[in-house]
């Protein structure tokens, strides 16, 4: 959650973890107390994960010369538990290795020298990537739970069908009065169907 200002403006809280310190002077420059809040990480002491779930940061800032199996596979286990927006500063220029971080989850991946005028929109960009992404995620898991609850409504009406010897609409109309006089949703009740369909031995698709 961001620290808020006095004028409600909210505060980008940054987690700087640094492996690079000579950039982090140049870094320090972009940012001011009224528009960041900046902790600050050195490379060694508690895994990234662990620092990110204490810090509860907006976004993540590294600085590393050349990211390697352990950053990304922290990145990749990031990505999954505590998904944050990611910016890296670093020296490697490897085209494989920036498409690993990537898809581990780096929102912007700058190489060469650093330009304190240009990281903020770096970071306002990072955060908008970052924020479409996680949409089209939320969209693409809403697309796959849809699809599923209505294959086991299917299997579940094919089964009413087949061994209760009603139409289509009277399964389907059985299925949702059970649901709606239960407080259940349908996909629920069509699950309970197919249990017991399984208990009787009986063939739903």
């Amino acid at each position: 959650m961001s620290i808020l200002k006095s004028d409600t403006q909210p505060l980008l809280k940054l987690l700087l973890v640094d492996y690079n310190s000579h950039k982090t002077h140049i870094l320090s420059e972009a940012f001011d107390n009224e528009h960041y809040q900046i902790e600050w990480a050195s490379a060694s002491g508690m895994s990234l994960l662990h620092r990110v779930r204490e810090s509860k940061p907006d976004i993540i800032i590294i600085d590393i010369e050349s990211p390697d199996r352990d950053m990304l596979d922290s990145l990749n286990m990031l990505s999954t538990t505590a998904p944050k927006p990611v910016v890296m500063f670093s020296e490697d220029q490897n085209s494989q290795v920036i498409q690993e971080l990537v898809k581990a989850g780096v929102s912007a991946y700058i190489t060469g020298g650093v330009d304190s005028s240009r990281v903020r929109s770096i970071i306002d960009i990072a955060l908008a990537r970052f924020k479409e992404h996680q949409n089209l995620k939320q969209e693409l898991a809403d697309t796959k739970q849809k699809l599923s609850s209505q294959k086991v409504i299917e299997q579940a009406k094919i089964w009413l069908m087949e061994n209760k010897h009603c139409s289509e609409k009277q399964a389907y109309h059985h299925i949702r009065k059970i649901a709606m006089d239960n407080s259940q949703k349908m996909e629920d009740v069509a699950r309970n169907i197919l249990s017991l369909a399984n208990m009787l031995g009986g063939s739903h698709g």
